[in-house]
């Protein structure tokens, strides 16, 4: 795209209203969603891992903080 980081945080945020971090993570996170109703037998570990998270705590925490619900919680209802 030929830009910096700096310019390609400005768009996103102007056009998004969320940093590419942000995106990035909602993204991994509506992944994560999808494949606990249709897979609910996966371990959230693996799925973690296969999401790109360093383990299952970080993926726990983000779900938590932007859904409500654990992924566990969310698994079961």
């Amino acid at each position: 795209m030929n830009l910096t980081v700096r310019s390609l945080r400005r768009l996103s945020l102007k056009y998004l209203g969320l940093s590419p971090l942000a995106v990035i993570r909602r993204y991994r996170l509506q992944e994560a969603a999808l494949h606990l109703r249709e897979h609910p037998q996966t371990s959230l570990a693996s799925l973690a891992v296969d999401l790109g998270y360093a383990d299952q705590a970080h993926l726990s925490t983000d779900f938590r903080k932007v859904l409500g619900y654990s992924p566990s919680d969310y698994r079961s209802s």
